[in-house]
């Protein structure tokens, strides 16, 4: 499978499994190929911490609100994803420059996760409507910035058309 062919293929899932588990294997690769992802002087500023059976149901009841993320209930592994401090260098390169460079960090780092996560046969959706307070006090970690849901999607999940920019709208060329 090409990177391309994720890219094309890979989407948001709101329709996952609740009876098929995510084997320990594949999880382990998922996690191998986050910690490889790049980031600002290798600092990696981010924990992942995996939840789940009750402690995935918990983190999903964190995710739900005004009728936004229901589908959470049915994922078998949340990937709660929050800050962790940088290292020296990134610390100093984020003050000098004025760019807090865990958000950028964060974004390479979930793009890792669902991408992998596809050539593994399974599904993702990132979630960013979430209680931090609670997700921290499950977790008993710092801010949060991000979560992944992590399964299998149902047999009826079929792909959807993407709905993107065009290129031209997306991309201007200077010389």
């Amino acid at each position: 499978m090409s990177f391309m062919d994720i890219a094309l293929n890979r989407q948001s899932c709101r329709n996952f499994n609740q009876k098929r588990q995510v084997e320990d294997e594949k999880l382990q690769r998922i996690l191998e190929c986050a910690r490889l992802a790049p980031s600002a002087c290798n600092a990696q500023p981010y924990h992942i911490t995996v939840c789940k059976g009750e402690d995935a149901h918990r983190i999903a009841k964190a995710t739900v609100g005004m009728g936004i993320n229901g589908f959470t209930k049915d994922v078998p592994v949340m990937l709660v994803i929050s800050e962790d401090s940088y290292n020296k260098t990134a610390a100093l390169g984020a003050k000098i420059k004025s760019i807090d460079y865990r958000s950028i960090d964060i974004g390479i780092l979930c793009s890792h996760i669902v991408f992998q996560a596809h050539e593994e046969g399974l599904s993702t959706c990132i979630l960013g409507w979430i209680e931090d307070k609670k997700i921290r006090e499950i977790c008993n970690c710092n801010k949060v910035h991000l979560i992944v849901a992590l399964g299998y999607a149902n047999d009826d999940d079929k792909l959807r058309p993407k709905k993107r920019k065009s290129i031209d709208e997306l991309v201007s060329y200077k010389s």
